[in-house]
């Protein structure tokens, strides 16, 4: 009955949100709170609300402080650098942007945070989908798979759970992957180059001589070419040298109330200046960069090594950052300020997550759910469970945390693998080709920065992800079985 139930609600979650009726925050609390009154477990569901908080409540933190340390390095131009160099090769051209921003968040994402990622992404490319009316479930889509595959680094999270599950060593783990996961990171490229030419036919290509030099302030009259012989129109586009409401990256410019609404996914229409990373903001501090990019890396260095908990250290270096660039109290609480929307909506559903996972695991359901999926795997394959365990971690990383399936149903897995003589390594191997689609599962508190900064509904962002997430999961799992890592 709890296996059912389980499926039941989580499948009853999604429906809701992505047919948006009911918001993200309100399905992540009242679903999880009916199931469990259902159950017969009412009178626990405070207990486990609780415990689901506490489990949650370092990644709240972490991502509370991370936003606000990488804000500010945005803010002072930390990032221009990569931005600048992505959106010379983007131009105006809706297939390179598409892919411009599956190769920004495959560099960031080197960092092994999906925050991160997603906060630099977004920031950089938001204002260029606007502008040209691009659809952002696209931005978000490919961000996220980008990021999926790039997750397996040992430090990302997956890998160093599966080496500690299975008691084997990470780099073990990862190295013989790196060839299938280097595949699938061409399956991103090549379907960043499909979405992005089918947007180019949609909308037709911008051409805008100079497109990245400030020039003075004018109106340039471009010329929208539709590519496969469609009919074009003009447009105007005003630049400008200045920092004022006409001004973004690289000269780029947004003018207020550009509306932009995807192909895949509606979005409101609203009167916001886009300005992008305007080369002349004023919290720029082009005297401090070296300074900035050194107390990054050393963050980073810290969180590899594990010097400290990850939250401590964004902690730590969001207090030193803002102290360095802005050592004027107005201007800390005006950077504070900027970041605090960012802020509230991601932790206040990381929260909202809590009830959802707490209900999960305190009722039980995740552990008949795991338990179901197993035992429903024929005997015969016992002698494959390395791709058994590759197909299963698409459906149970999405529909479970990390910690739930590397911890609880993995060392199942191996178990049930090493009767049959396939080695725990295989199925570790095997357990992480499923992070593609697990960094869009609603229960992966990064994915809402994504969502809320790029200004897409969540349910929209799963309808248009899935499809291709789970097609890059398979094709590294497809490669891993055809390089014999598998």
């Amino acid at each position: 009955m709890l296996t059912i139930l389980g499926f039941v609600m989580i499948a009853t979650f999604l429906v809701l949100i992505m047919t948006k009726k009911m918001s993200p925050i309100a399905a992540l609390v009242l679903i999880p709170a009916l199931f469990c009154v259902l159950v017969g477990q009412g009178a626990k569901l405070g207990d486990y609300v609780i415990e689901g908080v506490g489990d949650l409540a370092p990644t709240a933190a972490m991502l509370m402080f991370a936003i606000v340390y990488f804000g500010v390095m945005i803010d002072v131009g930390l990032f221009d650098p990569i931005v600048r160099g992505i959106l010379r090769f983007c131009k105006a051209d809706p297939m390179r942007i598409v892919v411009g921003t599956a190769l920004l968040a495959s560099i960031v994402s080197l960092d092994g945070d999906g925050s991160t990622t997603f906060m630099i992404t977004v920031s950089a490319m938001y204002p260029l989908y606007k502008r040209l009316k691009m659809s952002l479930v696209v931005l978000t889509g490919v961000a996220a798979t980008a990021n999926g595959v790039m997750n397996t680094l040992p430090w990302g999270g997956p890998t160093a759970r599966a080496a500690t599950a299975l008691k084997v060593d990470a780099t073990d783990i990862f190295v013989p992957m790196i060839p299938a996961l280097a595949v699938g990171l061409l399956a991103v490229f090549l379907l960043s180059y499909v979405l992005g030419l089918r947007e180019r036919k949609r909308l037709g290509t911008l051409t805008l001589d100079e497109v990245l030099e400030p020039v003075t302030e004018t109106v340039t009259e471009t010329v929208l070419v539709e590519a496969g012989g469609g009919s074009g129109g003009k447009g105007t586009a005003r630049t400008g040298s200045g920092g004022g409401a006409g001004s973004s990256a690289g000269g780029v410019s947004y003018d207020k109330g550009a509306d932009s609404k995807g192909s895949d996914a509606e979005e409101p229409a609203d009167d916001e200046e886009f300005k992008g990373l305007d080369p002349n903001r004023s919290t720029l501090r082009p005297r401090l960069y070296w300074f900035n990019a050194g107390l990054t890396l050393v963050l980073l260095t810290a969180m590899i090594m594990q010097l400290m908990p990850i939250p401590v250290l964004f902690l730590l270096g969001a207090a030193l950052a803002l102290t360095v660039n802005f050592p004027s109290m107005k201007d800390q609480r005006a950077r504070i300020a900027a970041h605090a929307d960012n802020v509230l909506n991601v932790s206040g559903m990381v929260f909202a997550a809590a009830v959802f996972t707490g209900v999960l695991t305190g009722t039980g359901m995740v552990e008949h759910m795991a338990d179901w999926l197993v035992g429903a795997v024929p005997e015969g394959m016992g002698p494959h469970m390395g791709i058994v365990t590759g197909l299963l971690s698409l459906p149970l990383t999405y529909f479970m945390s990390n910690d739930g399936f590397y911890f609880g149903v993995l060392p199942v897995l191996a178990e049930a693998g090493a009767a049959h003589g396939v080695s725990p390594l295989e199925v570790a191997r095997a357990s992480i080709v499923g992070q593609p689609l697990h960094m869009s599962s609603p229960l992966v508190p990064a994915v809402y920065v994504l969502v809320g900064m790029a200004k897409v509904e969540f349910g929209d962002h799963t309808r248009f992800t899935v499809k291709w997430a789970v097609l890059t999961s398979l094709v590294v799992l497809a490669a891993a079985i055809l390089f014999g890592t598998i």
